[in-house]
């Protein structure tokens, strides 16, 4: 599989992390089209929303020098999602995100890519600041946020009105 960007590796105790591929696409688009937890945001978008929002998570990479990786289990090499980090042109803050594809919410693959992509981003990147944007009715991903040390005085993201912004603790010793 040709990873399409400048993406590391990164490996935890049960998944590797890395850049998107072509062969990414289906389980991304089955997701963006069909996944319960878009579906219940409202947030499932059309076949060819889902493929320019692959490219520009690719283009993400190139543009930032980060993005979203694609978590895949370690021993099945099975696509279980994506996390990284990610700064759109009118975002006062790099998040840090998550997205899993269906069948691998709670087994705790979230918080451990997660992580794992907040090291690289202190450690490699230098990143002093991270945030979380997250709705306030998702507490799925606020409990991941929760496990990560981060949180949230309630204020709402600039750019999504139902979106609270979680802080997560950066160390820089």
């Amino acid at each position: 599989m040709k990873n399409l960007t400048s993406a590391p590796v990164l490996t935890t105790r049960r998944l590797i992390l890395r850049g998107p591929g072509k062969s990414d696409l289906p389980a991304f688009t089955r997701f963006m089209t069909t996944g319960s937890t878009l579906k219940a945001q409202d947030e499932t978008v059309s076949e060819e929303q889902a493929w320019f929002g692959f490219l520009a998570g690719v283009g993400h990479w190139h543009w930032h020098g980060f993005g979203f990786f694609m978590v895949v289990d370690a021993k099945s090499d099975q696509p279980l999602g994506r996390v990284g980090l990610i700064k759109h042109s009118n975002w006062p803050d790099i998040e840090l995100a998550w997205h899993l594809f269906e069948g691998s919410e709670g087994h705790g693959f979230a918080t451990e890519a997660a992580r794992a992509v907040k090291a690289w981003a202190v450690d490699d990147l230098g990143v002093a600041r991270l945030c979380s944007y997250i709705d306030c009715t998702n507490s799925r991903s606020q409990a991941v946020a929760k496990r990560l040390g981060a949180s949230t005085d309630g204020t709402r993201a600039p750019h999504e009105s139902e979106a609270e912004i979680w802080v997560h603790p950066v160390d820089t010793d």
